[in-house]
């Protein structure tokens, strides 16, 4: 009788030395989108070279949705290229991100000329978290973006 109970209590051991994943709390997957692929179908445009250039240590991506409005350039408007709205992004972003003592996610604002007469004040958020890899990434998105 000793025996079984000595067996018994090793199996109980056995259970809680090993460690509880996701899937044991929320079981199996269903379904995922990673960064990389996101990037594959044009949601996230990557960006991770200018913003190196820029002094942003981590892998960088837009939204589709802030290059399609402030990177691109829009049709008819003078004296504005993708590169250099682009850098301003990016600049204005890590201006904002030295200044603040905030970690995860930040707004910041930058003035985009998006026609030939006067610029305008918009607000863009950008989010810092694990990427694919669970090494940290930024993206940058519109406000009301997740």
């Amino acid at each position: 009788m000793k025996e079984e109970t000595k067996h018994e209590n090793r199996s109980q051991d056995e259970k809680h030395d090993k460690p509880v994943t996701l899937e044991d709390l929320f079981g199996p997957v269903i379904f995922s989108y990673t960064r990389a692929e996101a990037i594959a179908d044009g949601v996230l445009i990557d960006v991770s070279k200018m913003a190196q250039e820029a002094g942003i240590k981590y892998p960088t991506a837009l939204t589709a949705a802030v290059w399609a409005e402030y990177v691109q350039v829009p049709e008819g408007v003078q004296a504005q290229d993708e590169a250099g709205r682009l850098w301003d992004i990016l600049n204005m972003f890590r201006f904002a991100a030295m200044q603040s003592e905030q970690s995860g996610e930040l707004l910041f604002v930058l003035l985009v000329r998006n026609d030939n007469f006067s610029p305008m004040l918009v607000t863009l958020k950008a989010i810092c978290g694990p990427g694919d890899t669970l090494d940290p990434v930024i993206t940058i998105m519109l406000p009301h973006e997740d």
